[in-house]
């Protein structure tokens, strides 16, 4: 099952570098794939919401390819890894530990892929960790989450948890509603990148994303 599905991901997708982190290399979903013009039943994935590299994500891997100290020599968390490359550049980073973790099948198996694709080695967990301690982590990374004000909810409390354990927690994101300005209250912006022009279909209008670290 595992081989057919990475045969799947590498039949409709190509590597691109045409995003905010050149130096990775991602199999994607572009408009060089027959899938960006194809209809719904046309598509052989229920959602593919992994063969695109969403702007938060975008922001956290290009915030740690920057800053390097970030993540250098601790246990890092990525939640809901989708194409993985938040914990890619983590790896290429230097960080002790990295765990890719989502709970779509062909998400993990894109993260395995591009790892390999970059050279780079991470663990990977299909167990769903939203609510976990993470006590084996020292720096969590969470992109393009807040989409839906009740799961923004109880993820703002769990995150805020982890960060009164101690954990640096680094949240990406293009301004989605879900992070109101009561949560962003509770965050320090660290950066903010403009997006390329060229993605700002699959970037759904977005034209800039930030990252945050909870306080």
């Amino acid at each position: 099952m595992l081989k057919e599905i990475s045969s799947l991901i590498l039949k409709h997708t190509v590597i691109s570098r045409r995003h905010l982190t050149p130096e990775l290399a991602l199999r994607l979903i572009t408009p060089d794939c027959p899938l960006w013009r194809a209809g719904e039943d046309e598509v052989p994935f229920k959602d593919p919401f992994w063969a695109f590299y969403w702007p938060g994500g975008q922001a956290i891997a290009r915030y740690i390819l920057d800053n390097e100290n970030i993540v250098k020599n601790r246990q890092v968390l990525d939640i809901g890894c989708g194409c993985g490359a938040g914990s890619i550049a983590a790896a290429k980073k230097n960080a002790q530990r990295v765990v890719a973790n989502d709970i779509d099948t062909y998400a993990i198996n894109a993260t395995q892929i591009n790892a390999e694709l970059n050279n780079t080695t991470v663990e990977i967990s299909a167990e769903n960790m939203i609510g976990d301690d993470c006590q084996s982590f020292e720096t969590i990374l969470f992109g393009d989450m807040f989409y839906d004000e009740e799961f923004a909810n109880r993820l703002f409390e769990w995150l805020h948890t982890l960060r009164q354990n101690g954990k640096t927690v680094l949240i990406g994101d293009p301004g989605r509603h879900g992070l109101t300005e009561k949560r962003r209250s509770h965050m320090t912006l660290l950066a903010k990148y403009k997006l390329l022009e060229e993605t700002a279909v699959q970037n759904n209008g977005f034209t800039h994303t930030t990252v945050w670290q909870l306080k």
